[in-house]
Formats: C-alpha cells, sequence, structure tokens
C-alpha cells in the first residue's frame, strides 16, 4: 500500500483531541457497544474503524453507519461502533475483523487492510452491479466526538469510501438514518425525516382522546447530552395539547449525578430536577438510547419505572389492540427479557397477561435476534433500552385490512412511532405518552400494574471469572461443580426469592444478582452468594 497513515492516527503516535501524545499498546476487544474507553485512547481506533466500515460498505454495496459514542460514560470516555444496512449491529465476523484490524501493530495495517480488501472482493455481487456504497457517520456532544469523527473520516476515505457526515445526532437517529438510506419504504433518511415520522404517527394517535386520567405535564432529564437538543427539536412538531415537557439537565456535565443509568442504579432523583408528588419524571441517558420513567410517591420516596415496566405496559397495549381488531391469535407475539428482568415482571407478562416471554443472555444482540423470530417482539433491559419489531407479516396484514378498522390504524401508526432498529430514548417516551393518554391512566396507574421484586447487584473480585460458566440463558451456573447446589440450598433457607452469577464481560469480576421478599432480605442472600462465589473461585 503506497499511501500513508498520519503519525497522529497510528498506535505509536497515537494523539488525542487535547494534542496529547498517547501511544498505545494494550489489546483491545469490539464488544457489543463496539469500542468504548478513555477518549484519548481511541484516535487510532476511530481511524482503523472508519476504514473497517468503508470496507463493509463497499462490500455490501450499502450505507453503513459509525457512530462516536460512550452512552451512559463519564465525560472523559468515547466510543465507536458500527451500524449495519439494516440499522442492527455489526454482524459477529466483522466483530472480529474490527478486533483484528484494531489490534495490528502499524506496520501490519496494510496487510490486514489488504486481507479485508480480498474479503470484500469475494463478497461483492458482479462488479459492475455493485454499488460503491458510503458511510454515514455521527457523534455525540462530548468534548473528543468531533475530533474522532474526523478520524474516522480519514479511515473511510483512506480506503476509498465516501463518507457522509450526519454530525450531531442521537445514536437512536443515526441507526435510523442507515436503515432509511438502505430501504426507503422504512422513511426518510436524516434527522428531518426521523421528526416527521414520529411526530406525524404521535399526533394521529393522540388526537380526540379523552383521557381526564392522563396529565399532559412530563419533567424530563436529558442527562446533558444529545437528547436535550434532539428531543426540543421533535417536540416542536407535536401539538402542544398533547404534551407538555418540562426539560432539565440540559448542559450541564455528561451522565454527572443524572440520567437513566444514574436514576436507575441509585433509585434515586437526578440532580436538579425536583418534582412534586405524582408528577411523571423521565431520564435519557448521554446518547438517548435508554429510558427510565419515575415520579415522587407520597413518602416523598422516588417509584421507578424501569425498561421492565415499559415493557410490560408496551405488551399490554399491544395485545389489546391487537385482540379489539380482530387479530387474536394470528400472529406470534412475545417479550424477549435478560435474567436480569425482574422476577414479577416476568411473571406478570407470562401470567397475567399470557404473553410469552423467551429469557436469554444478557446484551442487546441477543434480544434483538430473538425477538425478530417474531411477528410482534417486545424487547427491553431493565436499564430502559429496548424497542418492538414487528415482521413483515404483520405490516402487511393490518396494511391490507379494513382501513375503517380504527384499530388497526392504530396499530400501523403504532409501527411508526417505534423505532424498530435499536433502542431510542426519544421514540420510546413517545409511545409511553401515547399508552397512557389512550389507557386513561396516571404514572400511579402504570405503577401499579405489579409491584417489582426487591433485587441487590454485587460484584464479586475474582482471580480468574473464566472460572464461572452458566447455561445459555445464564439463569443457571454449570461451573465450578456445587456452586449451583449451594446457591439453590440458599434461596430455600432465605424463604423466597431468586439469585444468579454470571462472569462479567469487560471486568474480572462475577456478577451476583438476588432478588428476595424485602430489599434487606435480598441483600442478605446476595451476600450470602457472593462469598460462596469467593469460596469456588479462591
Amino acid at each position: 500500500m503506497s499511501k500513508s497513515i498520519v503519525k497522529e492516527l497510528t498506535r505509536l503516535g497515537n494523539t488525542d483531541h487535547t494534542g496529547l501524545l498517547n501511544p498505545i499498546d494494550r489489546p483491545l476487544s469490539y464488544g457489543t457497544a463496539g469500542f468504548r474507553c478513555l477518549a484519548t485512547d481511541l484516535p487510532f481506533v476511530v481511524f482503523r474503524v472508519g476504514a473497517l466500515a468503508g470496507l463493509r460498505a463497499r462490500q455490501l454495496g450499502q450505507c453503513i453507519g459509525v457512530m462516536i459514542t460512550a452512552s451512559h460514560n463519564p465525560m472523559l470516555d468515547n466510543g465507536v461502533k458500527v451500524v449495519d444496512p439494516m440499522g442492527e449491529m455489526l454482524v459477529e465476523d466483522w466483530e472480529v475483523h474490527a478486533t483484528e484490524f484494531v489490534n495490528a501493530k502499524d506496520d501490519e495495517v496494510a496487510a490486514v487492510i489488504e486481507k479485508l480488501e480480498h474479503l470484500v472482493k469475494e463478497g461483492q455481487l458482479n462488479a459492475s452491479e455493485t454499488p460503491q456504497g458510503k458511510v454515514f457517520c455521527a457523534f455525540d456532544t462530548r468534548d473528543s466526538s468531533q475530533y474522532l469523527h474526523d478520524a474516522a473520516k480519514k479511515g473511510c476515505e483512506f480506503v476509498g469510501t465516501e463518507f457522509v457526515s450526519l454530525g450531531l445526532l442521537t445514536t437512536p437517529q443515526l441507526h435510523y438514518s442507515v436503515r432509511c438510506e438502505n430501504d426507503p419504504t422504512f422513511g426518510m433518511a436524516g434527522e428531518l425525516g426521523y421528526y416527521e415520522s414520529l411526530s406525524n404517527a404521535f399526533n394521529a394517535l393522540n388526537k380526540n382522546i379523552d383521557a381526564p386520567n392522563y396529565d399532559k405535564m412530563l419533567v424530563l432529564d436529558c442527562a446533558n447530552g444529545v437528547g436535550a437538543s434532539k428531543f426540543r427539536k421533535l417536540l416542536g412538531r407535536i401539538d402542544s395539547e398533547l404534551l407538555e415537557v418540562e426539560f432539565t439537565n440540559e448542559t450541564g456535565s455528561l451522565n454527572y449525578k443524572c440520567g437513566a443509568d444514574f436514576v436507575k442504579i441509585l433509585r434515586s432523583f437526578p440532580e436538579g430536577l425536583d418534582a412534586a408528588m405524582g408528577v411523571r419524571c423521565a431520564s435519557f441517558d448521554g446518547d438517548a438510547d435508554r429510558l427510565v420513567y419515575f415520579y415522587r410517591d407520597t413518602n416523598g420516596f422516588c417509584r421507578l419505572l424501569d425498561g421492565d415496566k415499559i415493557a410490560a405496559l408496551i405488551a399490554g397495549f399491544i395485545q389489546s389492540e391487537v385482540d379489539a381488531a380482530g387479530l387474536t391469535g394470528q400472529f406470534k407475539i412475545g417479550a424477549v427479557q435478560t435474567a436480569y428482568a425482574n422476577g414479577n415482571s416476568t411473571a406478570y407478562i407470562r401470567d397475567v397477561m399470557k404473553i410469552p416471554v423467551d429469557c436469554v443472555p444478557t446484551g442487546v444482540k441477543h434480544l434483538h435476534h430473538a425477538a425478530i423470530k417474531l411477528d410482534i417482539g417486545i424487547y427491553f433491559e431493565a436499564n430502559g433500552h429496548g424497542t418492538v419489531v414487528f415482521s413483515q407479516l404483520f405490516k402487511d396484514a393490518i396494511s391490507q385490512g379494513d382501513q375503517d378498522n380504527v384499530h388497526l390504524k392504530k396499530l400501523q401508526l403504532f409501527t411508526k412511532l417505534i423505532n424498530e432498529t435499536v433502542g431510542d430514548a426519544m421514540s420510546d417516551l413517545l409511545v409511553v405518552e401515547t399508552i397512557l393518554r389512550n389507557n386513561n391512566w396516571s404514572v400511579e396507574d402504570w405503577d401499579a400494574i405489579y409491584e417489582d421484586a426487591p433485587s441487590c447487584q454485587l460484584k464479586v473480585e475474582v482471580k480468574d471469572r473464566t472460572v464461572v460458566k452458566t447455561t445459555w440463558d445464564e439463569t443457571e451456573c454449570t461451573h465450578p461443580a456445587g456452586l449451583q447446589k449451594e446457591m439453590e440450598e440458599l434461596i430455600i433457607a432465605n424463604g423466597a426469592g431468586r439469585a444468579f452469577v454470571r462472569p462479567s464481560g469487560t471486568e474480572d469480576v462475577v456478577r451476583v444478582y438476588t432478588e428476595g421478599t424485602c430489599e434487606e432480605n435480598a441483600k442478605v442472600l446476595a451476600n450470602a452468594v457472593a462469598h460462596l462465589v469467593q469460596k469456588y473461585c479462591a
């Protein structure tokens, strides 16, 4: 390869957005969130990911996305991930290529690119029939993001692929735009197309609904992230009689004492938000792909409505509309959760609503892959990341049915309100507000559908987390032998609840999750399980 890479974007010359030289010699791995670490480590990484995305785009002859964000992480972190043509995550074999490419020494980069170029040619259709492909890139509000965006641009152009900057966007907006660029029937690519699709569906679904118990006022914690300015733009297209939002945490330190992760983990009100009793509140995370709700109860405590409760709300609404439309039993409807889902949410969806629930390993890609096997797949993680996906069979049925059927029309609009490509805080918020209005519910009414089982999570430091192995869905421990049996004995002695352990995917720790009859009971069980982990992993 005759071209040379600028020194600042090499491993040994890695230079960050402040001009700091920071050579990197440690290995990195492409995970569920792509590459994510301190922003100062990332310039050479993002250059190589930009090149990889350009090659992937050329292989498929389609648009590929690159997102610069570290989501709910602190301001000094950043990350980069690749979005495949339908707005989904990068396929696993290219995750392997990404890890290999980034971990290559500077003098090995040319050979890796040559290898990938060969894969591109092998995977292409007839060259004369295959478009060249392009890369869409967007970034969040972090100080380092523009610089890293420019590094991605240089990497993409280094391999000769067209690079299109979409500028400052939420992560879900990039996913949506990539999907639309490759599939125009999904919508119009770009920020305006996104706003138009969601606002039109929301306005149509909520007009002329008599809902005296629903209050259109919402207090929104924006995590001091990109969601603040983008949701203001979206709100400007929504009928003010339908939704009124008080914005908080718009321009301060990203994710600091605020945001969906802060509220979820601490079950506490974000800094800067002092809502009165019963006022409905919501939190985005830094890149607006997670959403949780909360309110102040009569005792002044923070009542959390997380991803599990959002999933239950959506499942109930969809099931009701499908039945009312005369489609009962014609389509496979299901919810997909991980072992971290609150046990009472699973029981409510499965036993009360009679909707099948599938449990999959931790990670959005597992949830998404299970959900797309259904005609209506509802998936959420407890942290508030999730969406609904619809089969083409279902979409065709509701679009070709009796157009005088008001419930079929609602379902059609609902598929437009949901961002199927990925968990999307802005879309999910409009979905929740729509369901509450259509149900004539207050936030307390929603909260009352079931009571969360008290839970506790712990991290146990161990020498080698890989000695702990689990079943595929992570609900049972298969190794070390005897650990699961002793855990089950603890649960019986505890009187109620459940417990599971799993090795962390990122740290040398084993994660413990327990549920009990009360908070203290769950903590006691968690500590007892943690001692077992230390005993078996010593």
